[in-house]
This record gives C-alpha cells, sequence and structure tokens, in this order.
C-alpha cells in the first residue's frame, strides 16, 4: 500500500518512538503527583515537551496548555472563552463553514449557550473574503476562529493581516493550525494568533497528544476549563498527564522544525509532479483550492465522469480520502468543497492527497499509474454503459 493520506493521520517517525518507549515501561511515574523519583521524572519529561511545544511555535512555555489532542484543544479555546466573552458583552463569533469538524462542533455549542455564530464568506478557493470580515467585524464580536490552512482544500490563510483586523475591532483571535505545523513557517506573534491548536498526530508524533496555545500579553486571554477536577495544566486541562504521548509530541515538534526546511521543498516537488502526472493524463480533473497559497504536502482533486464510490472501491495500492477523517462515516462528499461550490456528485469522487515524511518519489509515481488506469477503466464502462442504455454520457467532452 502507498499511504497518502496524510491530512487523516501520519505514521509516526521511529525517532518519536524511541523517545516515547521508556515513559512506557520504566518512568511511569504520574508527572502530576511528584512525590518520588518515578513521578519526578515523568513531570521533568512534561516539562521539558512543553518547552518543546513552546520552541515550535515561537511562544512562552508558560502559554502552552497540553492536552488530549487537536479536538479537545479546539474545545478548550472556544467553549474556554465563553465565560470572558460574557463577561465582555462580546456575544458574536466569526468563523468559517470550511472549518474542521472540532472547531464547528465546539461553536454550535456556543450557539446553544446562547451566542451568535456568524459565517465568514470565502472565495472559491478557500480564502477568507476580508472585505466581508471587515463588515462583520463589528463591537460586539469577540472572537474569530479561522484555521491557518484547510484541512481538506490546503488553501493557506493571510493570517497576520485577518488578525490585525480582528484586533483592531477589540477581539481574540482563535487558530487551528493543525494541518499547517510542521509545513510551513510561522510563530505566534508573526500570525498575531492569541489562541492556536495543534495536533501531534499530525506531525509524525503520537494520536492522543495536542497542544493549546494561549496568548498571556498584548492582549492577556483568559479561559476557563471547560472540565472539572485536578489542577493539572494550570487547572485547565484537568486529568494525569499521557506523558509517553506528550514526550512523543515534543520530539515530533522538534524533528518537524529541524527538517522543515529540506521537507518543504521536497514535498512541494513531489506534491507538483502528482498533479502534473493526473492533469497530463486525464482530461477534466479540477485541482481545488489555491494553488497560489497552498500547503506543499497538499493535492486535492475532482474526477469527473467517474461514480465516487466505484473510484475508491478500486484502488486497491493507494490509501488516499475524500474528505476529512472526521466526516467519513456520517457523509460521503465533503462539506468544504459544497461550501465553495463543488457538485456534490464532483466532490464524492474527490481525492485528497497527504503527502508525508515518508512519502518517496516511486511512490508517487505508482499511485498516478494506478489512479490513471482506474479512472480511464471507470470512464470506459461509463461510456460503453450510456451506449447501451442510450442515456448521456456523464463525462460530457471529456475523453478517456
Amino acid at each position: 500500500m502507498i499511504y497518502l493520506d496524510g491530512h487523516s493521520t501520519t505514521p509516526l517517525d521511529p525517532l518519536v518512538f524511541e523517545a516515547m518507549k521508556p515513559y512506557f515501561l520504566e518512568r511511569f511515574g504520574n508527572a502530576s503527583h511528584g512525590l518520588h523519583r518515578f513521578n519526578w521524572e515523568a513531570e521533568a519529561a512534561v516539562n521539558r515537551a512543553r518547552e518543546q511545544v513552546a520552541g515550535f511555535l515561537g511562544a512562552n512555555a508558560k502559554e502552552i496548555i497540553l492536552t488530549g489532542g487537536a479536538t479537545e484543544a479546539n474545545h478548550l479555546a472556544i467553549l474556554g472563552s465563553a465565560k470572558a466573552l460574557r463577561t465582555s458583552g462580546r456575544m458574536r463569533i466569526l468563523s468559517l463553514e470550511i472549518e474542521h469538524a472540532s472547531v464547528l462542533g465546539a461553536l454550535e455549542l456556543m450557539r446553544e449557550q446562547g451566542f451568535s455564530i456568524e459565517w465568514v464568506a470565502t472565495h472559491p478557493n478557500g480564502r477568507v473574503d476580508l472585505a466581508d470580515l471587515k463588515s462583520k467585524l463589528r463591537s460586539d464580536v469577540g472572537l474569530v476562529s479561522i484555521a491557518l490552512a484547510n484541512h481538506e482544500v490546503g488553501t493557506i490563510q493571510d493570517l497576520g493581516l485577518i488578525s490585525r483586523l480582528v484586533h483592531e475591532a477589540g477581539a481574540w483571535m482563535h487558530t487551528d493550525a493543525v494541518q499547517a505545523a510542521g509545513k510551513i513557517s510561522f510563530s505566534v506573534d508573526s500570525m498575531g494568533a492569541d489562541l492556536l491548536t495543534i495536533s501531534g498526530h499530525k506531525i509524525h508524533g503520537p494520536k492522543g497528544a495536542g497542544a493549546l496555545y494561549v496568548r498571556r500579553k498584548n492582549p492577556r486571554v483568559e479561559i476557563a476549563p471547560i472540565q472539572r477536577g485536578g489542577g493539572q495544566e494550570r487547572g485547565l486541562r484537568p486529568g494525569s498527564p499521557n506523558t509517553p504521548a506528550l514526550v512523543g509530541l515534543g520530539v515530533a515538534c522538534e524533528l518537524s522544525d529541524s527538517l522543515m526546511k529540506t521537507e518543504v521543498p521536497r514535498l512541494r516537488e513531489l506534491r507538483d509532479s502528482l498533479w502534473n502526472l493526473l492533469e497530463h493524463a486525464l482530461p477534466c480533473i479540477r485541482r481545488n483550492g489555491s494553488t497560489e497559497h497552498a500547503l506543499p504536502h497538499n493535492l486535492n482533486v475532482s474526477v469527473e465522469g467517474v461514480d465516487g464510490a466505484a473510484l475508491f472501491g478500486r484502488l486497491k495500492r493507494v490509501a488516499v480520502s475524500n474528505a476529512s477523517a472526521c466526516l467519513n462515516g456520517t457523509q460521503d462528499y465533503s462539506q468544504v468543497l459544497t461550501v465553495l461550490g463543488v457538485e456534490k456528485g464532483l466532490a464524492r469522487a474527490t481525492l485528497r492527497f497527504g503527502l508525508g515524511r515518508f512519502t518517496t518519489r516511486e511512490e508517487i509515481l505508482a499511485a498516478a499509474e494506478e489512479i490513471i488506469l482506474v479512472v480511464n477503466d471507470l470512464r470506459r464502462m461509463e461510456k460503453e454503459f450510456a451506449a447501451q442504455t442510450g442515456t448521456v454520457y456523464g463525462n460530457g467532452g471529456c475523453t478517456s
């Protein structure tokens, strides 16, 4: 199998695994109960991970809340701001309809608490409509949540400009940076992020580990816990820390940071090679998202003239998805694409490629070969069926 589903998850880097192993078997203490050597070792490891995450984001370690993943971090950022927003009378939140399900779910919970959620328009390539954002940034807006890069089409937002507009309106800026982390260079200050989320398993770290950055000054962001219990993570995230996973998160952040200069151009070259092979061999395929402002490892293409279920059913060697992992199983097409104007049938026949650290050129060539064969075969079958039944061939003017 050729794994090209890196937006869903990434394989664990062996170096990360080696760093985690001792905290499963030897240094298994409870990092939040430091009364003896076992626990002190675990506590030191968690603090080290916090420093590594902070360095990765250009932040202070005191601004990092370690969590069980990005969904938890997004919920803590958004739901945790409710008390402060209510106190300030800023009961309106702006976001995008193309955000990740974990953000949309948290916003829906805020709506149930009496907050007003308003969607900012996007251009067909996924970039924020800045004029619409400006028109909606009124004095009652307390929070704006916009991902640094989209989890499906890979479009990168100009967060520096967006956050300046948000701060001029007196609101807080939250960004889900899960897909962008390790793929583009940024810091919390360069983007003006007040709240920022990352996930371990999207940067070749373990599942079950994430982090939330919370700005301490200019402005100072005050969030409240959304769970009650212990006083871990400055009282914001109760529960015994998952020490092995957090150790893995920290090492994954360091590795991603150190490899970025070589990995980004390599991934971009492989991504472009894959697109060129598909575009040259397959008429009537569409690349979704921005080509100018795009994550280097992302390629999202819709294929005309084939049934989406048949397409995925016939791919035997290539592991790829058509939408966010958090939507698969609930619907068979991408909500992001339909919001951006792609018809549902075409959204179902969409391939979302996510390249990673271990993707090779040979795999790209083999993946392109299988996809081209499968698409041409399905188009031929569709054409033959149309001829036999007297129906109109659904591929229009495209030929295989």
